[in-house]
């Protein structure tokens, strides 16, 4: 059923909504109460486009169509006819407000609705405008319904709105709505929307989701493949969210929700890094640099606003995950070429990160002095993921000396990294080969169990995170003792029992089911810290390993259905994965120049870059059987890495993949061929 059409912020199933106010329409009785007025509707009488919604409310009698902008929205309600059609507009609790302007037909008011992350003063304003006379209005205040009144400000406001309507005479609503005030929400309007009909609203939207999407042309594959990836694409792309407006002057401002100000520049929000380093952010600095670099500016106004870098911001700091994964971000957009007039400000907060713990156990580094000193974060001192943290930290600290380098920051600061970046190690017990959990006094946790899901670690166990130094896997290898052993390892993820321990979490959390459904050992997909382990093969003189293991996750684990993604999809990363692979490479280290490659797709891809070239990846003999790679021509000549560096991608040209239905067993086998490792 469908209670309301709601403006929302939520980013993310496990983190809660904010400013949220909603619209609803009825006929017949006046109802404001959300279980009260909720409609039936089937998926069949729907219609779900990015730029375009259309639903028929069953009990109401009535169609409703959304068009959005940026910042705005046209609605078209196609009412029967009646002289009770209601329009509904509800703000929601903790404090909202309601006021209605008959003689403008005109709805404003706030939406103050968060759990956490915004100011004392924070507010979502909003304005609405109706196309038909109010015959009758009720305001609601606190559940209360008031007929002679106007304005309803109290913890949980609303109002509804009798009109009379006719079959085929839709009332068009144009909504907005600002952080910043109702002024400036007003104007969001008449820039985003103006005097535009809802189809010229509509159009603009379609016009320019097609603009984004065909900046990926696909040839050949079937409609569920295509169905599958641009859909992974629209996924990739929504989230950050914009959270900057233009005023009225035409300079770029934004509320800020770490201080309460309005403040210069561009900000992002509604974003969890500790997904999104991995693939969504290497995806925009790849296809969207142009974003991306005011994405890093907003980086930097963060850090001016509140004093420390966001690893995840709804809209303002959360205490959510782990990790310091800003830095890597940060350092992938500068290493590639992106300009960031912000850089120095950057590191200087990348530098703070690396030195502190923060406000929250998100911001910062929690257990940075045990790291620092001792190597890693201990077992036994009270901080919890404290194996998964000394690895983050680890590769954060690597990118961070990649970026002192480009920098040219002292000697001194550049080895300081350089020796954390090898922190990994401390945490690796190589009689077993497998990351564990250390003791301050040096000795490994025990009773140890692989399959033992958190504890030291976040949302997975010691077979998903022993491959999290995305930065030296080479180095990861010699610790398991060669190539041929750390491949063995990779065969031993999907060979494995899908055992697990989850005393931990003293209950089975949905990505443990995840991983039993999904069939493939201790390979757990639904969640980050494992999305790059098929890639590894690379690094082992095994690639063909790799294009069988990525194709495989493909076919198997994304699918154009209501379940078609085997977990948790997390701001786009995971279907960023899908996105990259299908182009035939992924980004195993942000940080690096270097694309790690799979097993393309389709046929034909053709990328459009914002330098004004084009890259076409062909692969005509590309098929289900024909998955392994016999040889890669690079505008005409043999290439015999497992990687293309990012420069390759970005000057254009031709990059072609013959296809076999047989693994070859000498391409990619040598040394040279391998990616990047710190260690070499």
């Amino acid at each position: 059923k469908i209670r309301g059409f709601k403006q929302t912020h939520q980013p993310s199933p496990w983190i809660n909504d904010y400013g949220a106010f909603s619209i609803f329409a009825t006929t017949e009785k006046m109802v404001f109460d959300e279980n009260k007025r909720e409609s039936w509707f089937s998926h069949k009488a729907e219609v779900v486009k990015p730029w375009y919604y259309k639903v028929f409310l069953a009990d109401y009698n009535t169609t409703v169509e959304i068009a959005p902008t940026d910042r705005a929205a046209q609605f078209r309600i196609n009412y029967p006819t009646t002289d009770k059609a209601y329009l509904v507009v509800d703000a929601f609790f903790k404090n909202s407000m309601v006021r209605v302007i008959p003689a403008e037909r005109k709805i404003i008011g706030y939406a103050r609705n968060a759990a956490g992350g915004v100011p004392e003063n924070f507010h979502n304003y909003f304005i609405i405008t109706v196309d038909q006379p109010f015959e009758e209005i009720f305001m609601i205040k606190d559940g209360v319904i008031y007929a002679r009144a106007t304005e309803s400000e109290c913890w949980h406001a609303g109002t509804v709105i009798r009109m009379k309507t006719a079959k085929g005479k839709p009332v068009h609503l144009k909504v907005a709505s600002s952080f910043i005030s109702q002024e400036q929400a007003e104007l969001n309007l008449q820039k985003e929307i103006g005097d535009d009909s809802f189809d010229v609203t509509a159009g603009k939207g379609r016009d320019e989701w097609n603009r984004l999407m065909s900046r990926i042309e696909i040839e050949g594959g079937t409609d569920a493949q295509l169905t599958v990836f641009y859909t992974a694409l629209y996924r990739t792309m929504l989230f950050p969210r914009k959270f900057h407006e233009t005023d009225a002057s035409g300079k770029m401002v934004h509320y800020s929700p770490f201080n309460g100000k309005v403040c210069d520049g561009y900000l992002f929000t509604d974003n969890g890094f500790w997904d999104t380093f991995r693939a969504v952010f290497p995806f925009f600095t790849l296809m969207f640099p142009d974003m991306n670099s005011q994405m890093m500016q907003g980086l930097a106004n963060t850090y001016r606003e509140s004093g420390w870098l966001p690893e995840w911001a709804s809209p303002g700091h959360r205490d959510c995950m782990i990790g310091s994964n800003s830095a890597s971000i940060i350092a992938d957009s500068y290493l590639k070429g992106i300009p960031n007039p912000d850089i120095e400000t950057c590191y200087e907060a990348i530098l703070k990160n690396s030195m502190n713990e923060g406000p929250l156990s998100s911001v910062g580094r929690l257990g940075v002095s045990y790291y620092n000193k001792s190597g890693y974060i201990p077992y036994d001192v009270g901080i919890d993921e404290n194996t998964a943290r000394t690895l983050e930290y680890s590769y954060d600290d690597f990118t961070i000396m990649r970026l002192a380098i480009a920098l040219k920051r002292s000697q001194a600061e550049i080895d300081t990294f350089a020796k954390r970046a090898g922190y990994y190690k401390n945490v690796f017990d190589n009689r077993i080969n497998f990351m564990r959990g250390r003791n301050a006094d040096g000795s490994f946790q025990s009773p140890f169990r692989p399959d033992k899901w958190g504890d030291a670690f976040t949302e997975g166990c010691s077979w998903h995170w022993t491959w999290c130094v995305f930065h030296d896997i080479s180095g990861l290898a010699n610790l398991m003792g060669g190539e041929q052993k750390f491949a063995e390892k990779l065969d031993s993820v999907y060979l494995a029992p899908p055992t697990f321990d989850y005393s931990y979490y003293r209950t089975q959390i949905h990505e443990i089911t995840e991983m039993l459904i999904m069939n493939m050992g201790q390979y757990a997909h639904g969640n980050q810290p494992i999305q790059h382990m098929p890639y590894l093969y690379n690094y082992a003189g095994q690639p063909w390993k790799t294009q069988f293991h990525v194709r495989d996750v493909m076919n198997r684990l994304y699918t154009p259905a209501p379940d078609g993604l085997c977990g948790d999809e997390d701001n786009g990363q995971t279907s960023a994965w899908y996105v990259f692979s299908a182009l035939g490479f992924y980004p195993v280290c942000p940080g690096t120049d270097q694309y790690v490659i799979g097993s393309p797709l389709f046929k034909k891809v053709t990328l459009k870059f914002e330098n004004g070239k084009t890259l076409q990846l062909k692969a005509g003999s590309n098929s289900a059987e024909n998955l392994y790679i016999d040889q890669i021509l690079v505008n005409g000549k043999e290439y015999t890495k497992n990687w293309f560096s990012h420069q390759t991608l970005q000057n254009g040209g031709v990059i072609e993949f013959k296809m076999s239905g047989q693994p070859n067993l000498r391409r990619g086998t040598e040394k040279e061929s391998q990616p990047y490792s710190f260690s070499n």
